[in-house]
């Protein structure tokens, strides 16, 4: 029978659950944030409009954007999910381009009041996707360690049944793999967040660029 922590080398276990480990203690120190938060970047739970938008207040727009017919399309356009960036960012200077002095200022601040709200909507949805993920991380890896300890159990007894610990032993083996591969994507989800605010960004200096 061969000894457990041979098997788990051979599984590959060992090195990605200590690595694994580390790397998310590592990451959530560096981000000070919850213990829920695996990524480097800090995590800030809300844009402020204030930091990216320096006309008009949003708090004083006598009417929502999406009364503005035009504009909730441009708006719903550029911020969707399927729309390539280059493409929303065209659309947005589209608009910008076409729209009359006159109400310039009025239809401007709604765009951006729309691309503000969907960006950050849809922002929030990205954090919270990377902190389900995280949570069910954490919560596979206690899985494994438990799924260690039975098998290490079954292998310290003599009248353990060699099919039970091949069954455990395949089972210990996709659950790391799942948790490996699972840990993988998390930097990739991690820039969601910050991707959506640089497009963001894009599209106000767009809109900024022409306003009265």
């Amino acid at each position: 029978m061969r000894p457990l922590r041979s098997t788990l080398v051979m599984l590959g276990l060992g090195a990605t659950l200590v690595l694994g480990g580390v790397a998310r203690l590592e990451a959530q120190r560096a981000a000070a944030g919850p213990p829920d938060w695996p990524c480097v970047q800090r995590l800030i739970p809300e844009l402020a409009w204030g930091t990216l938008w320096t006309g008009p207040s949003l708090d004083e727009l006598e009417r929502d954007w999406w009364e503005d017919e035009e504009v909730g399309r441009v708006a719903r356009f550029a911020t969707d999910r399927s729309t390539p960036e280059d493409e929303a960012l065209e659309r947005v200077r589209d608009f910008v381009a076409s729209v009359d002095d006159g109400a310039a200022e009025e239809r401007l601040t709604l765009l951006f009041a729309g691309l503000f709200e969907l960006t950050d909507r849809e922002r929030r949805r990205a954090i919270d996707g990377i902190r389900r993920a995280s949570r069910a991380q954490v919560a596979r890896l206690d899985d494994i360690s438990e799924l260690v300890d039975e098998l290490e159990a079954l292998r310290d007894d003599e009248q353990a049944n060699e099919a039970e610990i091949e069954r455990l032993s395949e089972t210990l083996f996709w659950e790391e793999r799942t948790f490996e591969r699972r840990q993988q994507a998390l930097p990739a989800m991690c820039e969601q967040p910050t991707l959506l605010e640089e497009k963001l960004a894009r599209m106000v200096r767009m809109i900024m660029a022409r306003m009265p």
